[in-house]
């Protein structure tokens, strides 16, 4: 437990990435998606499939020159289908590669560069950028507080197939928190959406875990416990990550599809 808690005070500076926005986030956002990709690709090559590196890192650059240059809509979607192809025309390059490497390597594009894409779509999003600061709250709140309350009260396995040690009463409890780290976090900064603060608190949380979760099924599939080692006390970058990845989507699209 202490490991754990003196990496997320290490992480703690990575604040100030969310306080500036603007270009420092898209930066951080880059270096997180390349250091995420690489230990996502590297993973499935112990099982023998290897995704293309040059196909991953040459989309996070394609997409985020989009990002700055020609942000609209219909080339991100060029772009998915673009690095979709490239990842299919992958599998001819060599007799022995296979489609699994093909699909791997759109996996890691889509799950880890464009889910994570997300929170540079919100902090574009007039009126929303403080919205990113929710994204971490959530994702972070959820996974700090789950593991608090599994350790304190857990009794009765959430997936134990998938992930052994977390439990219904963690999920139950990072749920709760979350709801409410965001009603604080709306009573203080942003109490017109308090309601809205409150369900994207409740619908974030339970995402947030399945990111977790997902994450997990990758890496029970690879073999491995952790991404990485960059991070200690919880492992790799994605380790850290993927909770982040599956709850930015959810707080864009509720802003855009609910709140606006």
């Amino acid at each position: 437990m202490k490991t754990r808690v003196l990496s997320g005070l290490i992480l703690a500076p990575l604040l100030l990435i969310l306080y500036f926005g603007g270009w420092v986030l898209l930066v951080g956002c880059v270096i997180i998606s390349l250091v995420s990709l690489k230990e996502f690709y590297t993973g499935f090559t112990k099982i023998d499939i290897v995704p293309s590196f040059v196909i991953g890192y040459f989309s996070i650059a394609v997409l985020y020159a989009f990002s700055i240059f020609l942000n609209s809509p219909i080339y991100y979607m060029f772009w998915i289908f673009a690095m979709v192809l490239c990842s299919l025309i992958y599998s001819f390059k060599k007799s022995e590669q296979n489609i699994e490497a093909s699909l791997a390597t759109i996996v890691g594009i889509v799950y880890i560069v464009f889910f994570l894409f997300h929170v540079v779509l919100i902090d574009k999003t007039p009126g929303f950028s403080e919205f990113t600061w929710v994204v971490l709250i959530i994702a972070f709140g959820t996974d700090t507080m789950a593991y608090f309350s599994g350790f304190l009260f857990g009794k009765h396995k959430l997936c134990p197939s998938i992930s052994p040690k977390k439990t219904i009463e963690g999920a139950i409890g990072g749920t709760i928190w979350s709801i409410i780290f965001c009603g604080v976090f709306a009573f203080f900064f942003a109490s017109e959406y308090f309601i809205h603060l409150l369900i994207l608190g409740f619908i974030g949380s339970i995402f947030s875990q399945f990111g977790d979760l997902t994450a997990s099924i990758f890496k029970r599939k690879m073999g491995i416990k952790d991404y990485g080692n960059l991070i200690p006390g919880h492992g790799g970058m994605l380790d850290r990550f993927d909770s982040v990845l599956f709850t930015a989507p959810i707080v864009y699209y509720y802003i855009n599809l609910i709140i606006k």
